[in-house]
């Protein structure tokens, strides 16, 4: 979707694996380490990175609609996930940049950042199981 640098890359596959491990405290602490290194802008482009695992490869170009029943009355986490997610398969950095922006405005970016994480772990064990 758009380039990020090979860092977020390498901390996007950290958390994938500490998160696959189950150690949340360590996921919190790597994202805390990205925040500290390169700032909001290094916590995006990790989110971005773990969005692209969650939507892989083949996504079909055009525009995808969220379908996620009840959607408002989901949690914040829940429904910033969902949103994000639908940005990035929308290719749509603008509106993934503003829903960042949001979350850290609202002090819910660590919470949507773990749950993205934990988001994109179970969708990587459906994809293999």
């Amino acid at each position: 979707m758009t380039e990020v640098p090979q860092e977020a890359l390498d901390d996007a596959a950290k958390v994938l694996h500490l998160a696959l491990d189950g150690d949340t405290d360590a996921v919190v602490g790597t994202l805390d380490a990205v925040v500290d290194r390169a700032g909001v802008v290094g916590a995006y482009d990790v989110a971005w990175c773990l969005a692209a695992s969650m939507v892989g490869d083949d996504l079909r170009l055009g525009r995808w609609t969220l379908e996620f029943p009840d959607i408002d009355e989901a949690a914040y986490d829940a429904r910033w996930v969902a949103r994000f997610l639908s940005a990035y398969a929308n290719g749509d950095v603008s509106t993934g940049e503003a829903l960042f922006g949001a979350a850290l405005a609202d002090g819910q970016l660590p919470d949507c950042l773990l749950t993205l994480a934990g988001s994109a772990v179970a969708t990587l064990r459906k994809r293999v199981a």
